[in-house]
């Protein structure tokens, strides 16, 4: 059976899920979010589409949506916003919803580099910039990785000089002492969240 039944209980599941979903209903669709946005004109559906959408219990068009993966976390909306609805918060809670639903849009490219990132960060507890890159450059076969690299050369260069990189990260780069501390942690977290979620749901 799907799970992308619509209905007019799609704002509560929101509510019970979404970071933060208990504001869709604030928004009054002034624009001034879409306005704000630096990626705008790039999202399939602005943030204030996307809270009426909820409201018109269209589940399947919101949680398939590739438009909660377009927040680059600017936080223009929420300074803007006359609501001060946290909308960043709630794009973020959408796409980690949808993730967990496995209703992600799969090729779109910064879903695919949230989940990159985070794997690259899990590691040692801090982000590798060199295997990161090589990540980015090479997901689409070694020619293409080599003509990226080649073309942000000058950029790595920089960032070698800066110490924000180094061809020892590739080796394993620095970390945090207790990795597995940090596993434990976000472990921890992940059992709290399911269990909120399941104490929502009945």
């Amino acid at each position: 059976m799907s799970n992308l039944n619509t209905g007019n209980d799609f704002l509560k599941e929101v509510e019970a899920n979404v970071e933060e979903g208990d504001w869709v209903k604030m928004c009054m669709q002034c624009g001034v979010c879409s306005g704000s946005c630096p990626l705008g004109s790039h999202w399939e559906h602005p943030p204030q589409e996307i809270f009426m959408m909820i409201r018109a219990g269209k589940r399947e068009e919101v949680l398939t949506s590739s438009s909660m993966w377009m927040c680059t976390s600017c936080y223009n909306c929420i300074v803007r916003c006359p609501r001060e609805v946290p909308i960043t918060h709630i794009m973020h809670g959408l796409a980690t919803y949808a993730k967990r639903l496995n209703l992600a849009p799969k090729n779109q490219p910064t879903a695919w580099f949230s989940q990159v990132f985070w794997d690259n960060m899990m590691k040692r507890g801090r982000v590798n910039e060199l295997k990161l890159g090589l990540s980015l450059y090479f997901k689409d076969g070694f020619v293409s990785g080599i003509k990226e690299s080649l073309k942000h050369q000058k950029l790595g260069m920089n960032m070698m000089k800066a110490k924000r990189m180094s061809v020892g990260e590739f080796f394993g780069g620095h970390g945090i002492k207790d990795t597995c501390g940090l596993a434990k942690m976000i472990k921890k977290a992940q059992e709290l969240e399911d269990a909120r979620i399941q104490s929502n749901g009945k």
